[in-house]
């Protein structure tokens, strides 16, 4: 069967569209780039199931890898059958090829390995059949200097059964099947670790069926063992096991077939229940890992789409006690124009001075939003600010500062500010965060920035391959200014990458801002298929073409321009002028290169030239009076800032520095399976304060009813 017959039916989308998707990443289409301009070959699929596609792909890719070396190896021993390669070559299934594998496998030296050499094997085959009555007489047959009486015969004997049992297909199946219905995972704590593992309390005594096991606890009790505060089992019953096991080998009521259970019931316990208990254990490592991450990616996502303030002039602080309030002025693109330092808060509470500090700031730089980071002495240096009288309005806003640190001492930051210190550099990074979180956040490691659990458990390639498919969904569905991107941004649009972000950059500060994407073509080493790929995704705002501000790709400008000449207007009259599109016969300009589904997206365009699809920003206050875990008490409402979204709820910041937990239960008047359903990250909200552990630093609260 081919891989594209294999993908269309696991993923039921049609093979023709598979079949196309496949070939345009093999000429080197991006996933953005072909889900949005090649509906017409793909039949619309969007970027969710060009990426599936993808991945599918590659993993039956390494699959077939894995047979080739099999087949080698099994063809070199000299144990390759004619019917053992039908059925390497005919499984999809990797656990089934490992499986065939598994007896021809090189061994080390086991029990059986060994009872091989002493020619115990002609035994073992005697016992299996299960006649034989008189199995004392028969070992003793094989009595010899390396054997030396029938009780080490007959355990030889037993231990090449065992491996015989453990190899068998069937075995197998048994027990993953025992193990899917009916394992138990169990979590202890590991002796003398009460204290040290405090946090890992719930876990100290608690067991439940596997299937019944989400992944998040699944995830939490991994990393108290990984950290040595809990022990972990997993596995069924195991008389249950062994009798189904028994059932499938053992045949009459011989000494032959008692000699046969034994080696089945050893089999088990120490072959067969540890192997699956590991392919168990890795196969929910595999799942919680993959929903772990797809959490993550979905945070990423609503994070970097959050709403900007935009290019305005922004004051930014980043607030302190004893070291005192790092305060910059950014300019509307961005540009840092002036930094100081203010101690409003205690123990200096040079309340006076800093007020002017921040006035004459405002007032000399035209300031229309002040950023305030939502770390140590926020709530009050917020205080403080909204107790400032300006000239003209200035909007407050508190910005999450998770990762500022760490662009701050980051190599980007050394670049843009390499005369600045690290605390100018985090000051400026809320700054911009607050201005276009989307271009900021791509210059810090996502895995900084605050939102997702266990990122730092679960597989990291696969990890970074999620979230870098995100940033790069994500920059390419807002849309990028070519002449203010940093190159950080540029480099995750469409067909660039690291080096022709910075040929772009480069040209850009020889040539001036570019007016037209064709003088895209002029930027060195930027070839006809990188222009393809990136140039719909690239906006010039002042552009001679105003097509150049859409995410019309330029492949597409004759078509706008048949209309506008069929209609005797302008493409500027055709975009400012509803009336004259709405007049449009999108029919009418069908081709075999371009089909309705390209020619609609055309049409939303001119509808919107240039917008950002991304919502208005929205100023946010926390209650006043409440600072810390000590002002709260069960039963207060309080409007919060959703900061994390789990599989078991919502994290939400009410401004006392720890941040509370809606759980899943508490979200709605209603049953909720998914908490994205409900909430979205930087929603505004209002909670009930339901408990307070000021020992655990724990807050449960409630959305119900508010």
């Amino acid at each position: 069967m081919q891989l594209t017959q294999i993908i269309s039916k696991e993923l039921q989308l049609p093979l023709t569209s598979v079949q196309n998707t496949l070939t345009l990443l093999d000429e080197g289409a991006t996933i953005p780039f072909i889900s949005r301009y090649r509906k017409e070959m793909t039949g619309s699929l969007d970027e969710v199931q060009v990426g599936d596609i993808k991945e599918r792909y590659e993993k039956l890719n390494e699959l077939m890898k894995r047979k080739e070396t099999i087949l080698k190896s099994m063809e070199e021993q000299g144990v390759l059958t004619d019917d053992l390669e039908k059925k390497i070559k005919e499984t999809y299934n990797s656990t089934e090829l490992e499986d065939i594998y598994l007896p021809f496998k090189p061994k080390r030296k086991t029990r059986a390995v060994k009872a091989r050499e002493k020619g115990l094997e002609p035994l073992a085959k005697v016992l299996m059949k299960q006649y034989e009555r008189d199995v004392e007489g028969k070992a003793a047959d094989f009595v010899n200097q390396e054997v030396v009486d029938t009780d080490e015969a007959l355990q030889g004997a037993r231990d090449i059964i065992a491996e015989w049992v453990n190899e068998h297909k069937v075995a197998r199946e048994i027990v993953r099947s025992v193990f899917e219905q009916e394992a138990v995972i169990s979590s202890k704590l590991v002796k003398g670790k009460e204290e040290e593992g405090a946090k890992y309390k719930d876990y100290f005594d608690w067991s439940e069926p596997l299937k019944r096991c989400p992944s998040h606890r699944f995830m939490a009790m991994r990393r108290g063992e990984k950290e040595g505060f809990l022990k972990l089992s997993l596995s069924p019953d195991a008389e249950r096991s062994t009798y189904r096991l028994e059932r499938f080998f053992v045949k009459g009521n011989t000494s032959a077939s008692e000699q046969v259970a034994t080696a089945v019931n050893d089999a088990y316990k120490r072959l067969l229940q540890p192997s699956i208990e590991t392919e168990f254990t890795n196969l929910f490592t595999t799942k919680a890992d993959t929903e772990a991450i797809r959490v993550f990616a979905e945070n990423l996502r609503q994070l970097l789409l959050a709403s900007p303030l935009g290019q305005k002039r922004v004051l930014a602080l980043d607030p302190g006690y004893r070291t005192g309030c790092k305060v910059v002025c950014l300019d509307a693109q961005g540009n840092l124009v002036a930094n100081d330092t203010i101690y409003p808060n205690a123990p200096q509470n040079a309340n006076q001075k800093s007020a002017a500090t921040i006035t004459q700031l405002v007032d000399k730089h035209q300031i229309e939003a002040i950023a305030i980071g939502n770390g140590t002495a926020s709530r009050e240096t917020e205080a403080f600010a909204k107790g400032l009288n300006f000239k003209q309005k200035v909007e407050i806003f508190v910005v999450s500062e998770d990762g500022a640190s760490v662009y701050s001492a980051g190599k980007v930051a050394r670049e843009e500010f390499p005369d600045k210190d690290v605390t100018v550099r985090g000051a400026v990074s809320i700054g911009r965060r607050l201005m276009d979180p989307l271009a900021e956040l791509v210059k810090i490691d996502p895995k900084s920035i605050g939102v997702g659990q266990y990122q730092h458990d679960v597989d990291q390639s696969e990890l970074k391959k999620s979230l870098d498919v995100v940033v790069e969904s994500c920059v390419n569905s807002v849309g990028i200014n070519l002449n203010t991107a940093s190159k950080h941004l540029l480099t995750y649009v469409s067909g660039l990458g690291p080096q022709l972000a910075q040929n772009i950059v480069d040209y850009r500060a020889e040539h001036g801002a570019f007016d037209t994407r064709d003088k895209l073509k002029k930027v060195p080493r930027l070839g006809a298929k990188a222009f393809e790929q990136a140039a719909g995704f690239l906006r010039i705002s002042e552009a001679k073409n105003p097509l150049d501000n859409t995410a019309v790709h330029p492949e597409a400008y004759k078509v706008v321009k048949k209309m506008a000449s069929d209609l005797a207007c302008k493409v500027d009259d055709l975009i400012a002028n509803k009336l004259l599109r709405e007049k449009i016969n999108l029919n009418s300009y069908v081709s075999d290169k371009v089909g309705l589904p390209t020619l609609k997206d055309i049409l939303n365009e001119l509808d919107k030239p240039g917008r950002d699809p991304r919502e208005a920003i929205k100023a946010f206050e926390f209650a006043e009076g409440i600072y810390s875990i000590d002002d709260l008490y069960d039963g207060m409402v309080l409007p919060g800032l959703v900061t994390n979204i789990t599989n078991f709820g919502a994290f939400v910041d009410i401004g006392v520095k720890q941040d509370g937990l809606v759980h899943i239960s508490q979200l709605a008047d209603k049953y909720v399976s998914d908490p994205n359903e409900i909430v979205k990250l930087q929603q505004q909200v209002k909670v009930k304060v339901l408990e307070v552990d000021k020992v655990r630093k724990r807050i449960q609260l409630s959305m119900k009813n508010n």
